[in-house]
């Protein structure tokens, strides 16, 4: 006799690792977007009207996102730690070479903002592990963790309303785009599966703006809008 509740955990168990996969590939695609900025900065050695604060926002939410995934806080969420982790090191090594080859003024302000979030992080981290109600413990981290998600998902906003301002794609990279719709709606699956309020609807968000920047890409794209210029991704870089 087949036992129909094992079944079912089986069953929901693949859907979770598969989700949590799948999320966990997508997102390289977006903590590998910015290398074509950086190897330009490498070549001609300047930082050139680029901003470092995106990766100084990426860090801190993929740091207390890591520890929200961490068995201390969460449990059965080793994707969501794997997966920032491994954003956290690609951001951290965009920050050394962005305050490697930026003018003295922007490598103090970028060290000032890299103590920053790593104090910022040290006090969340302590401070969690203070509280002792594990639930508790789990909500506060969790909300923590799911504001800082909104706001980088949210940031896109702003090239939003670029394209339709310039009516021009030029500024919205597809690919960039189509990674974090793929990775937000794997992760709202993820969240889903694994009955998360604080992973799938962040993730959620993220996936309604992706549609809508892929929505306008489309619509930009067959309106022969297009510009021919060259740094697209770059441009996403510059953007605070």
């Amino acid at each position: 006799m087949i036992d129909l509740y094992s079944l079912s955990v089986s069953v929901a168990t693949i859907c979770t690792d598969a989700a949590g996969a799948a999320g966990n590939i997508f997102a390289i695609g977006l903590f590998v977007s910015p290398i074509p900025t950086f190897r330009r900065i490498i070549r001609n050695r300047s930082t050139e009207q680029f901003s470092g604060l995106p990766y100084i926002y990426a860090l801190l939410n993929c740091l207390l996102c890591t520890w929200y995934g961490t068995p201390l806080i969460s449990s059965h969420n080793t994707m969501v730690m794997t997966v920032n982790s491994t954003g956290a090191l690609f951001q951290l090594a965009y920050i050394v070479l962005y305050i490697t080859y930026a003018e003295n003024q922007k490598k103090v302000m970028m060290l000032g903002l890299l103590s920053s979030v790593l104090g910022i992080f040290a006090i969340v981290v302590i401070g969690s592990l203070h509280i002792l109600d594990a639930d508790l413990r789990r909500d506060i981290v969790g909300i923590i963790s799911g504001v800082s998600l909104i706001s980088m998902l949210a940031s896109p906003l702003l090239i939003i309303n670029l394209v339709i301002q310039t009516k021009s794609v030029e500024f919205m990279p597809f690919y960039l785009s189509l990674s974090m719709f793929l990775m937000s709606a794997s992760f709202s699956l993820y969240g889903i599966f694994n009955d998360d309020i604080f992973i799938y609807v962040p993730n959620g968000i993220g996936t309604i703006l992706g549609i809508t920047q892929l929505v306008l890409y489309c619509y930009y794209k067959r309106a022969g809008s297009e510009s021919s210029r060259e740094p697209l991704i770059e441009s996403y870089a510059e953007t605070t």
